[in-house]
């Protein structure tokens, strides 16, 4: 079942799962966007290039969760000073991811791996840490249901990997089903001192030599 499910099924599953969702969830897409629009202007969506399967990049799909402020030389002020209380209550019942139901349809991302992070980062990873690539990249995963932006970056990189060697049709329900609760509870979405997790800056482990 699990060759099966990784080489077939779990992309069935995803198309299935994301077309529904989008039917299920379309009154509160509309809503979502139509708040945004109001509360932060446009462009209603965010988008930025992420790293996907096999480090090939992709444009992720976001609602619009930062303000446009500026200082007075009309730079734009950090993140942690454009989240307004709307923008942070969207990031914390994750109704800023819903838009990746789209990409999940197109083939960009599944419902469960590790979440897309930037494309600066493809180049910081060890070779260890670069197996988070051996899948589609998630809206959840095994990291977000435990601990999400709270967990340091070897933990996360850790459980990655983990799922990456345990896909299965059992593990990602659990997931999913996790997820709930998270999402529910609103934990572990920033990270001490900053809007969602600090910068990836690289891995202190050491290269392999060369064969």
């Amino acid at each position: 079942m699990s060759g099966f499910y990784r080489r077939r099924g779990k992309r069935i599953v995803d198309v299935v799962g994301a077309g529904t969702a989008i039917i299920v969830l379309s009154p509160l897409l509309l809503g979502t966007a139509i708040a945004v629009r109001w509360k932060l202007g446009t462009p209603i969506l965010f988008v930025q290039e992420r790293g996907g399967r096999d480090g090939l990049t992709f444009v992720l799909i976001k609602f619009r969760t930062l303000s446009d402020a500026r200082d007075a030389s009309g730079n734009l002020l950090p993140d942690a000073d454009r989240v307004s209380a709307f923008g942070d209550r969207l990031r914390s019942l994750s109704l800023d991811e819903l838009p990746e139901l789209f990409n999940v349809l197109k083939g960009d991302m599944s419902l469960v791996g590790p979440r897309p992070l930037l494309t600066a980062y493809l180049t910081r990873y060890s070779e260890e840490q670069r197996r988070r690539h051996d899948v589609r990249p998630g809206l959840t995963g095994w990291a977000q249901v435990n601990g999400r932006n709270l967990l340091d970056w070897d933990a996360k990189f850790t459980m990655d990997t983990w799922y990456v060697d345990h896909v299965s049709f059992g593990l990602d329900v659990r997931i999913l089903w996790r997820t709930l609760s998270t999402v529910v509870g609103g934990t572990g979405v920033s990270s001490n001192g900053h809007v969602t997790m600090n910068e990836f800056r690289g891995s202190d482990e050491p290269e392999p030599p060369p064969p």
